[in-house]
């Protein structure tokens, strides 16, 4: 048998054991990661996840835990429990926090989106953002938005006075009905990345 021969039946003969330590390294952080995240989870959250008793257990024990290095090690634990069980074990549980961070993200994207509106309206070129808006939302009461707009302009002027118009603004942005979930559905032309505000 030739030297390359038996090198190559070797390669083979490796991937036979199973993963490789960089693989189980990943593997057991991907764990330490959800245990963290379980841990954070208000109790209310938690009681709708499907989880095995014991990994409530020490879940439970993991937050009386307060020292840092101490909770550190029973996080530790905690992920060694969840380990004893498979991968498909936590399938729904990571679904379902992966799904609520994408709506965390989205509901981040979209205040932020009307508060840069808002800057818009208030903003020395808040006429175009109001006509946009105005076409975009035509059941908006036009006076009260315009009122609210002067108000708010006043109060940025006054730092001492309570910024109650421009709370009022963004309420009144929030409330408004989106023809659909895209991003810039309800924002006039300039979407929240235009940094003139």
């Amino acid at each position: 048998m030739s030297p390359s021969r038996s090198r190559n039946q070797t390669e083979l003969d490796d991937e036979d054991y199973g993963p490789s330590r960089t693989q189980q390294r990943r593997d057991a952080l991907a764990v330490l990661t959800l245990a963290g995240q379980l841990v954070e989870l208000p109790p209310s959250r938690l009681a709708k996840l499907d989880l095995p008793d014991d990994v409530v257990r020490e879940i439970d024990n993991t937050r009386r835990v307060t020292a840092h290095v101490a909770r550190k090690r029973q996080l530790a634990f905690l992920a060694k429990v969840m380990r004893r069980y498979d991968e498909a074990d936590f399938a729904n549980v990571r679904a379902e926090l992966g799904e609520n961070r994408d709506k965390q993200r989205q509901e981040t994207a979209a205040m932020h989106r009307l508060e840069a509106l808002r800057e818009r309206l208030i903003g020395d070129d808040g006429d175009a953002a109001l006509s946009t808006l105005l076409d975009q939302h035509p059941g908006i009461d036009r006076q009260h938005l315009r009122s609210l707009i002067r108000q708010a302009r006043v109060e940025k002027l006054a730092p001492n006075k309570p910024p109650k118009a421009y709370r009022e603004i963004f309420k009144l942005l929030k409330d408004l009905p989106r023809p659909d979930d895209s991003s810039e559905a309800s924002l006039p032309d300039g979407d929240a990345t235009s940094p003139d505000a």
